[in-house]
């Protein structure tokens, strides 16, 4: 019986190193990356990958967008709207897909957070809790103590006409959640562009079964009765550097007319919370304004960077930076609009930001125009594991996968390595054109990347291709300091 389970045992691990082999020969292309492991996902598009240590396991969240096809859940054997995939990551090279947890017909679940219990101020200590959007209408709160059964605690809020990112400080528990409410200038989408409707609803969730309301805040002129026109774009990303570092960066206008707002938190937390546009304008301390051609999906602070060009100098040898990514949308298929790219930013005086460098990747690098779907950046990695912060920045570059960016020298960032994956069974047509000229090509959409704190990448595929865990190799492996990774683990 041993023998026959050894057997067994050896034939599953056979299977797991078969099935990445076979991706590798399906025409991924990598430089200093390679492929670790890989989950389907069930089939479903995947976004904003969160990785959460939880006792000795690793946990990836996952959100999906709306559904076309319904999936199927292989756990269950019924078929259910997109909306969060948990799976166990412990063992990278053999992720275990634990739990599918529904979201909103035709809308999805978007977007998630994680905090454990030990580190919220009024949680319950040794347990894990999830914050995700409900589609496009509500947030929730869920229990994810045991990720393989996890259950919903409460709706936070709920009658929304739209979702947009999050974050959450699990140091504090405030948590800042995009949508859009009544109460705000509605105007429909169709008038306005891309995340017009969007802002911020602001909770106290330091103890999660106990929600509480803090405030809205937005652009000026997007609650009703401002004399201010309406902003074309509104809210699509948000960062919070949490009580320590006292600032929030609101990112507005994922692909056009950008406007990115750096706020001191403490202000915009205890401040005047009626929404009129001096109470608006009163936390924010700089603010970044974009060309119509350039949006800013997220951001990523880049603080107190160490400069050596200029450790000679008596002052300006160490700055904050901010790096400012746009994103694409549907109508960015083929390259038929802008490219949207990596803008990095010096803050160091934050009402006076000065734009300092710009990263692409060359469109003639992959032919990434004509091989179909997006050819834009997206996101980068949001974790501030000390492996690579400040030192190497992970982009998600739709069809041309992910690239690791040596940003130590702010000035002038460079591409250290690359992963495209290969596109598979699952992946979904990207299509351009009406009648006669509609034409349709098979392409992979690196829509989201995340880095834990063992170094391993996650990349998430909006074109239903998949979850990849990478690690980086080779002269990109040692630009990174493994060696505060395992620091940090011998003090727990």
């Amino acid at each position: 019986m041993a023998r026959r389970l050894e057997i067994c045992a050896l034939g599953f691990a056979l299977a797991g190193v078969f099935a990445i082999a076979t991706m590798a020969q399906q025409k991924s292309e990598m430089k200093n990356m390679r492929l670790v492991g890989y989950s389907d996902l069930q089939g479903r598009n995947a976004y904003m990958p969160i990785i959460q240590k939880q006792g000795d396991r690793w946990i990836a969240y996952l959100a999906h967008h709306s559904d076309n096809p319904l999936r199927v859940n292989s756990l269950t054997g019924q078929a259910e709207p997109n909306g969060t995939s948990i799976v166990d990551v412990t063992d990278p090279a053999h992720p275990k897909y634990l739990f599918h947890i529904p979201g909103q017909p035709g809308g999805g679940a978007g977007f998630n957070r994680a905090c454990s219990g030990d580190d919220l101020p009024h949680a319950e200590k040794g347990k894990y809790y999830l914050l995700r959007a409900f589609g496009n209408v509500a947030w929730e709160m869920w229990d994810v103590t045991n990720p393989s059964a996890p259950h919903r605690l409460n709706v936070i809020v709920d009658g929304l006409e739209n979702t947009r990112n999050s974050w959450w400080e699990c140091d504090s528990g405030i948590a800042y959640l995009g949508g859009g409410t009544l109460g705000w200038r509605n105007t429909p989408m169709g008038k306005v562009r891309f995340d017009a409707l969007s802002h911020t609803l602001i909770y106290d969730l330091s103890d999660p079964a106990k929600p509480v309301f803090v405030r809205t805040f937005g652009l000026p002129g997007q609650q009703q009765g401002s004399p201010t026109p309406q902003p074309l774009v509104g809210l699509h990303g948000l960062l919070s550097t949490g009580p320590k570092g006292n600032r929030v960066y609101f990112s507005n206008g994922t692909a056009q007319d950008g406007i990115l707002e750096i706020v001191d938190r403490e202000k915009l937390l205890n401040g005047p919370k009626e929404p009129t546009d001096e109470n608006l304008r009163y936390p924010v301390v700089g603010e970044i304004d974009l060309p119509p051609d350039a949006g800013t999906n997220l951001s990523f602070p880049l603080l107190h960077m160490h400069l050596p060009e200029f450790a000679k100098q008596n002052e300006g040898s160490v700055k904050d930076f901010l790096a400012v990514i746009g994103g694409g949308h549907a109508n960015f298929y083929e390259c038929q609009d802008a490219r949207q790219m990596m803008r990095i930013f010096d803050v160091t005086t934050e009402s006076r930001p000065v734009g300092v460098s710009t990263w692409t990747v060359p469109e003639a690098s992959g032919h990434f125009c004509t091989s179909g779907g997006y050819f834009s950046t997206h996101a980068s990695n949001q974790s501030f594991t000390p492996i690579y912060y400040e030192r190497i920045l992970f982009i998600a570059h739709h069809n041309a996968g992910v690239r690791a960016v040596d940003i130590r020298d702010p000035y002038n960032p460079k591409e250290i390595g690359y992963y495209i994956p290969a596109a598979n069974d699952m992946t979904t047509e990207s299509c351009v054109g009406e009648g006669a000229e509609r034409h349709c090509k098979i392409a992979i959409d690196t829509n989201n990347v995340e880095a834990d704190d063992r170094g391993y990448i996650y990349l998430a595929d909006s074109h239903d291709t998949g979850m990849h865990i990478l690690e980086l190799t080779g002269p990109a492996r040692e630009l990174a300091d493994f060696s505060k990774a395992e620091k940090a683990a011998a003090k727990h």
